[in-house]
């Protein structure tokens, strides 16, 4: 039956002949256009037809692709695409199916024109909403050989871009038709996304223009460029845009798998342009998932080669900073906490000079200046990142970072031998290298919380280390955190000004909190500036940061106190140079000289005491003539011009501490404190820093005296204390109170309930008791006291006690009543 009616064409079914009519006897001449509309109006008549419609046309789409009459093939897939626009029935998912199977076809072809046309139309398709959802399609196929198409290497210049730029399309269509659709195929899964994410990269690798357009999503071309690269962007931006928070791990993984597999963390500017896109593209929530990736990835990474790490880094840094522009959430020290650990192995491997810790047969070499490399890009990248967090969150990490730093202690081991030294000596300078990154720009308007009370001790213990570099890192990082006006560079060169007002200092009244600071570490800071003075291996940036750090104090904290302390303070300083009981050098001396002359010249204008002023004035000028190489001008140059003997240095060329304490004093300033030398005293600090020079300088070794006896004194060493001990005093106290307590409870009741005569007899017998008291301190009083000429021997040789009045010995002329 069905035979003899497909031989008669009036026997065949409708939908049939329809479709014939819409393909003319030319394929030149293209789709009838009237009976193209006739078979629109039938399916949407018949909607149930609508799936055999699709059958037939694909029937005669691989049957005129067999045949090679692509003419038809053409005219065929319009008409798809017509019917397509037209038809949103619920029937449509079957010929939907059937539109896929031809579009497959036509992929599957090697006619370059065929697969540009399946794509269009497949694009097409991906823009239509359709009203039924779809349970059981399948758009692997698609997926695969679109990425394919986007690797085409035709030989033909032209139609390899024609054929990518139809990969990345399709690629487009995919991602557009399923990512919102739950009930579609899931093109978030890795075996998706393993193939959609490396087709965008390769394309985007490949640029063509000299210059790629910045990667801000606010720069997209009105009109769309001939270029794979270009159009790859926009994909890659889009399907990124589009990611959930349960998706992102997917779509970050495959981009760090082919810039490993590509080596393009070396060049690392297409991994930054990269990740750049990424960052502008993603929900800013989403941001810290990126981190997190880079930081696993760094980790899987650490025993790469120093560049790739560098690479991985540098992209690390570029992401953090657009990363806190929105939520970085919990990943903050989780990020520098993967940074320092990666510093520390990168150490390890400049020290060993291997990734296993020995070198041996196979073992990969590795090249210093690489590490070095990677940890100032490391450095680079925590200080670049901490400046994009806020105040609180920036304190956070200053104290995790100073937790790091390896101390000699009793709570921070170091490694012992001359490796375990140096391994200690680069990770604490690589640590207070990232401290100062993070430190610089750090604004506070609390110091207490600026400078908390465990970080200050931690980071000045490290000052008192033997290191000079070390020290200057401590200087450095203190000036950076005093200096809240911007004032630390118009003190990077140490002068003797006439006229201070030429720097434009900002100075701000010392607030109450900068003055509960100083009052609880005022002490300290002086104390580790004046053994910092003492340190012979100090150079001119020693110097330098010493008087940046003096003269920020005195602009950010000082009030009346901390300004006698300061001179007091710099006065001890120029009698270490006078003195010179640490034997230090020349240059070390002078630079001292120069270096009280130049804070006492700042100092006395600040405080703008003419008599003060005067004196300073007259020192640097006596100096000036006679005695240059006490100034500055010319110690701190870079030939410096020195004096070969210092022990003779007059009183004339010396700031004298009774003339300034005379002419502060008089200005109301507390001259009694001002008369009184500095001296440091010995804290825990000194034996970390195992410098016996301190130990020989500072005392405190201190010994109780007992007077028990007139004729002789004994010393008796200093009562061990310990937990037992404050425990049985606090016990005691808390005993002898209830007991003086209770004793005046009984004295009040008595006087109150006793009878009259009872209360006069105790009254009286405590008048005897005092009055027999007196009688004998009146008798011992009356007494004559033994003759100070001493005694003289009576008969039978027995010494006897020769006494005189009082009123006729005779007592010294320095004896005072």
């Amino acid at each position: 039956m069905y035979g003899v009616c497909g031989c008669c064409g009036a026997l065949r079914p409708r939908y049939k002949r329809l479709v014939d009519n819409i393909f003319p006897e030319d394929p030149e001449d293209g789709l009838v256009k009237t009976n193209m509309e006739k078979l629109t109006f039938y399916a949407l008549s018949a909607p149930e037809k609508l799936d055999r419609i699709g059958s037939y046309l694909s029937e005669r789409l691989i049957r005129d692709v067999g045949r090679h009459r692509y003419g038809y093939v053409c005219i065929a897939m319009e008409a798809l695409d017509q019917l397509l626009m037209a038809c949103h029935c619920q029937s449509i998912n079957l010929f939907v199916e059937s539109f896929l199977k031809m579009v497959a076809k036509l992929l599957e072809s090697e006619k370059p024109n065929l697969q540009i046309l399946g794509t269009n139309s497949f694009v097409k398709f991906a823009n239509i909403e359709e009203d039924t959802p779809s349970y059981h399609r399948s758009y692997d196929f698609f997926v695969s050989r679109f990425s394919e198409m986007c690797h085409s290497s035709h030989d033909d210049t032209e139609i390899k871009t024609k054929i990518r730029m139809s990969g990345i399309k399709g690629l487009q269509g995919v991602v557009r038709k399923t990512v919102n659709d739950e009930l579609q195929a899931n093109i978030w899964d890795p075996q998706h996304m393993d193939k959609i994410v490396p087709s965008l990269l390769f394309n985007l690798q490949h640029i063509e223009e000299a210059e790629s357009r910045s990667p801000s999503p606010l720069q997209a071309p009105e009109k769309e460029k001939e270029n794979p690269a270009e159009l790859a962007e926009r994909c890659l931006r889009e399907l990124l845009g589009r990611a959930a928070f349960g998706n992102i791990k997917n779509a970050i993984k495959p981009v760090l798998i082919h810039l490993d597999n590509h080596s393009l963390w070396e060049p690392k500017v297409f991994a930054i342009r990269c990740f750049k896109i990424i960052m502008y593209s993603i929900q800013p929530q989403h941001s810290h998932l990126v981190i997190q990736q880079l930081l696993s990835h760094l980790d899987a990474n650490s025993r790469s080669a120093a560049t790739v790490r560098a690479g991985i880094v540098e992209v690390l840094s570029e992401a953090a900073v657009i990363a806190a522009t929105g939520s970085v959430g919990p990943t903050v020290l989780e990020m520098f906490n993967t940074l320092l650990r990666q510093l520390r192995l990168s150490i390890d491997y400049a020290l060993t000079g291997s990734y296993d810790g020995a070198i041996s047969l196979g073992t990969k070499i590795i090249k210093e200046h690489e590490e070095r490399m990677f940890q100032e890009a490391v450095i680079k990248t925590i200080g670049s990142f901490a400046s994009t967090l806020p105040t609180y969150q920036r304190s956070e990490v200053i104290l995790f970072i100073m937790s790091k730093v390896p101390l000699p202690s009793l709570h921070h081991p170091m490694e012992t031998g001359k490796t375990g030294e140096n391994r200690n000596r680069l990770t604490q300078i690589m640590l207070l290298k990232s401290l100062l990154q993070v430190s610089t720009g750090f604004q506070c308007n609390n110091m207490m919380s600026a400078l908390p009370s465990n970080f200050l001790d931690r980071l000045l213990s490290t000052a008192l280390m033997e290191d000079a570099e070390i020290r200057l890192f401590v200087l450095e990082i203190l000036i950076s955190f005093i200096d809240r006006h911007g004032n630390r560079h118009k003190f990077s060169t140490i002068s003797t000004l006439s006229d201070i007002s030429v720097l434009k200092l900002k100075v701000d009244k010392c607030s109450r909190q900068d003055t509960v600071f100083m009052k609880k570490h005022s002490q300290q800071l002086y104390r580790h500036i004046y053994l910092s003075c003492k340190e012979e291996s100090n150079i001119q940036k020693h110097y330098e940061a010493l008087y940046g750090l003096l003269a920020l104090i005195s602009i950010e904290l000082a009030n009346e106190e901390v300004v006698v302390d300061l001179i007091r303070l710099v006065l001890a300083v120029q009698d270490v140079a006078q003195v010179n009981e640490e034997n230090l050098p020349v240059y070390n001396r002078c630079a001292l000289y120069a270096l009280g002359a130049a804070y006492l010249n700042l100092i006395s204008q600040l405080t703008t005491v003419p008599a003060f002023c005067q004196h300073i004035h007259e020192v640097i000028e006596t100096r000036k003539k006679e005695a240059p190489y006490m100034l500055p001008e010319a110690v701190f140059v870079e030939k410096p011009r020195l004096s070969q003997n210092l022990d003779g240095v007059v009183i004339e060329f010396l700031f004298r501490q009774s003339k300034i304490s005379e002419v502060l004093g008089g200005s109301g300033y507390n001259s009694d404190r001002l008369c009184l030398p500095y001296v440091p005293q010995l804290t825990d600090e000194d034996r970390l820093s195992k410098r016996k020079s301190i130990g020989e300088t500072i005392s405190l070794q201190v010994e109780v005296e007992s007077r028990n006896s007139p004729e002789k004194e004994e010393r008796v060493p200093a009562e061990e204390i310990t937990y037992e001990t404050l425990k049985k005093a606090i016990v005691d106290s808390v005993a002898v109170e209830e007991q003086e307590r209770e004793r005046r409870r009984q004295v009040v009741e008595k006087f109150q309930k006793a009878p009259f005569e009872e209360i006069a007899a105790h009254c009286g017998a405590r008048a005897s008791l005092l009055q027999s008291k007196l009688n004998q301190i009146f008798e011992i009083t009356i007494r004559p006291p033994p003759s100070p000429s001493g005694t003289i021997t009576a008969a039978y040789g027995q010494p006897q006690n020769h006494s005189i009045p009082v009123y006729e010995m005779k007592f010294p002329d320095l004896c005072v009543y």
